[in-house]
């Protein structure tokens, strides 16, 4: 099984950029508002004022589900702290988890919840409330990623205690009461309870795991039929992960078999939008029918991030480049395109000079014709998806490196540095995005090899080592290549042979070195399964949507891809990203839908061969 060595990487370019504008998202969050529905459950604090800066939507104090940022808050403070040691936000997260121990006291020693213990009563009683278990569990799971990942004491001891209620509160509940409880969501207490197990090894804690099973689901995941069609997608990944985590802890095959056969019916069988997504209103897509569901509540974010959390299970255990594959299209067109947008601004261009625009979540992904992204507020919506952003934009350094003994895997194209030892020698590994471009005042070379946007991506890794060291460096081929990809090392050709597994493998003795990647890449058309000449556009692995607010048929010679060509491709020193159609009675622009912010945008149009003549 592949090991992340997250925690020797640093992420650099995109995903560091991203990762500061989540810590000053996450700066902004007070810790009196993160604490209140706490301290009001408790009785530590009255409220007589409605204050400006107070917590709304789903985090507000009437909301049912009140005190799940906190929880994901600790979850991201604590995976910022293991990449950056970042001392400020984890004395913040401290600070936390001492009052949620506090508010545990005032309650009695066990209960250490934003919500009143009523609510999980009411929902074993069969009374209609909302997803008590799921607000509970993000609670636990930041205390334990804040042990797990900060070294925090105190927050294991407060989840040992809440688990200790959690066990009398499940005793003698019979398995059809259970499934009735489990309609509302539950979201990862499973998971949680099998990474509690595997770090305390009691016993209860791994009967904890075991009673929140989903077994209706887990029994028909077993069978041949379909149970996710039409089901809300969201409820279930968590509580698959559920499963592969207790695979890890348990080594009982019976739950690997339910992960990939999850996998198999969710990505391989039902098939995918151009985005990497499968859902139109939270729920599964039926199998190779999508065209019927594109909607304005396509691809919700925090699915978007469970499921490229489930392709990091299966890709660890099976080291295969197709769920790196999937983890990297979700992170261009879900992650990126959903998540901390910031308006592409020059002011001599626009015009004035107000501030860019920002947007700090989109809660779906519109496909349909005539789409535009709804972004949440600050503090006023607090949507789930609030929190898996902060979570999403905090974790990218668990996925870049990864090890087998001595074989390192670099499944992802991102910019990141990883340290690792090999023999007791000492190498890191700096990998970097080659902008294949140069400045403009000065007389560089590249600028007259280059002359036009690339239509490949160039990658350089740089190799030192302290010592000689002997490892395996494994690259990954992704999907959309166009053609034969080429790897030099100090200028010299390598031998690109991909494995089974979809991987190049470059063994040898290393000292201080330079890898060069070539990624040869083209525009590509993404068809509805069952409407072939409705088609998306694709750059790579980034989707393209057109700037347009209505559905139009393109018509083409020879293939549709040729109906996109590069468009404003440069400005000063830099390629960008822009294509537009050729040929068309009126043309327009497409841009990657994740550098679309406010504008009307449509992905999917019909498309036409004509004659030639």
């Amino acid at each position: 099984m592949l090991q992340s060595l997250y925690e020797n990487v640093k992420v650099k370019g995109i995903l560091e950029w991203r990762r500061e504008e989540d810590r000053k998202y996450m700066m902004s969050l007070t810790t009196e508002n993160l604490l209140l529905p706490y301290y009001h459950e408790a009785g530590i604090i009255r409220i007589t004022y409605l204050p400006k800066t107070m917590h709304g939507g789903w985090d507000s104090p009437l909301s049912m589900i009140r005190g799940t940022v906190c929880g994901h808050w600790l979850s991201t403070a604590a995976l910022l702290y293991s990449e950056t040691g970042d001392e400020v936000i984890k004395a913040r997260g401290d600070k936390i988890v001492r009052e949620i121990g506090r508010c545990q006291r005032e309650n009695g020693g066990e209960w250490c919840f934003s919500i009143p213990e009523k609510y999980l009563l009411w929902l074993k009683e069969g009374k209609r409330t909302w997803a008590p278990q799921y607000v509970c569990h993000k609670t636990m799971a930041g205390l334990l990623d804040m042990y797990r990942l900060a070294g925090n004491e105190q927050a294991l001891e407060i989840v040992k205690r809440a688990a200790d209620w959690f066990l009398r509160y499940t005793e003698n509940i019979r398995d059809e009461q259970m499934a009735q409880m489990m309609w509302e969501e539950t979201g990862g207490l499973m998971e949680l309870f099998a990474d509690l197990y595997a770090v305390t090894k009691e016993p209860d804690h791994l009967e904890l795991m075991r009673r929140y099973e989903r077994k209706d689901l887990f029994e028909l995941l077993e069978t041949d039929e379909n149970p996710l069609v039409n089901m809300h997608a969201n409820s279930t990944v968590p509580e698959i992960m559920g499963a592969a985590r207790a695979y890890e802890v348990t080594g009982e095959e019976r739950y690997r078999r339910l992960v990939e056969r999850y996998w198999k019916i969710a990505v391989d069988k039902s098939g995918m939008y151009v985005t990497g997504g499968q859902t139109s209103g939270e729920a599964w897509t039926p199998e190779q029918s999508h065209g019927s569901r594109l909607s304005d509540t396509n691809q919700e974010h925090c699915l978007v991030y469970n499921m490229m959390r489930l392709a990091d299970y299966l890709f660890r255990w099976t080291g295969r480049a197709e769920y790196a594959d999937y983890w990297e299209r979700n992170l261009y067109n879900g992650i990126f395109a959903q998540g901390f947008y910031k308006e592409d601004k020059f002011e001599q261009f626009g015009g004035d000079t107000l501030e860019p625009k920002y947007g700090y979540v989109a809660y779906y992904l519109p496909l349909h014709a005539g789409a535009k992204k709804v972004w949440g507020s600050r503090i006023k919506d607090f949507w789930c998806c609030h929190n898996t952003l902060m979570q999403a934009n905090a974790s990218f350094h668990q996925a870049l490196f990864f090890r087998e003994g001595n074989q390192i895997f670099s499944p992802q194209y991102q910019e990141g540095d990883a340290v690792f030892t090999v023999d007791g020698r000492q190498v890191k590994l700096e990998q970097r995005i080659d902008s294949c471009t140069g400045e403009i005042i000065r007389i560089e070379k590249v600028n007259r090899e280059i002359t036009n946007r690339p239509n490949f991506i160039r990658v350089k890794i740089h190799v030192k080592c302290t010592e000689d060291a002997v490892f395996s460096l494994s690259l990954r081929t992704p999907w959309w290549l166009s053609g034969p990809m080429s790897i030099t090392i100090d200028g010299e050709e390598a031998v690109c042979s991909k494995d089974e597994k979809g991987f190049v493998t470059l063994k040898r003795t290393w000292k201080e070195n330079e890898i060069v990647v070539t990624l040869p890449k083209t525009v590509m058309v993404w068809p509805l399964p069952e409407r072939p000449d409705t088609v998306a556009f694709l750059d790579g692995p980034v989707a393209l949507a057109g700037l347009i607010e209505e559905e139009r048929t393109l018509c083409y010679k020879e293939k549709p891809e040729e109906i996109l060509v590069p468009y404003d491709e440069r400005r000063w020193a830099d390629w960008l990203t822009g294509w537009k159609t050729i040929n068309q009675p009126v043309n327009f622009v497409f841009k990657p839908i994740y550098k679309i912010g406010y504008e009307t945008y449509t992905t999917y149009f019909p498309v036409r061969r004509v004659n030639n003549d």
